[in-house]
């Protein structure tokens, strides 16, 4: 199955699957190059971007950027029926958290990459 047909084709659940990991990646990148080696360290700072309140709180300062589209990926995800809940964090926050993360696999399987890097820099102000 191609990206197009993944993206038209994938529940909000499955797209957050891979936004948690496309958004991972984009942390752990920024923290390894802002000079930070220990691997505790990392593992600490990095639980500032990636709890459900951290994404849902980073989505909200970045919505009016959204276009239409943007904006379709991220509410399959935040509406999707397939979702648990998080501990730390309310059921909205992590509703909009796992929007977020279908939105940023939605622009990495559009391959919009600089795109997603632009939206995530705004959402965290990096």
């Amino acid at each position: 199955m191609d990206n197009n047909e993944l993206l038209k084709t994938a529940d909000g659940a499955a797209l957050a699957y891979l936004g948690d990991c496309v958004f991972e990646m984009w942390v752990r990148e920024k923290l390894l190059r802002s000079g930070i080696t220990n691997t505790g360290a990392l593992n600490e700072e990095s639980h500032k971007y990636v709890t459900a309140k951290s994404q849902s709180a980073a989505f909200h300062r970045i919505v009016s950027l959204l276009t239409e589209d943007e904006m379709a990926y991220f509410k399959r995800g935040r509406n999707s029926t397939h979702l648990s809940g998080a501990r730390s964090a309310s059921g909205a926050e992590y509703r909009t958290a796992t929007g977020f993360e279908s939105l940023c696999a939605a622009l990495y399987l559009e391959g919009a990459q600089e795109r997603l890097k632009e939206l995530l820099e705004k959402a965290y102000n990096v």
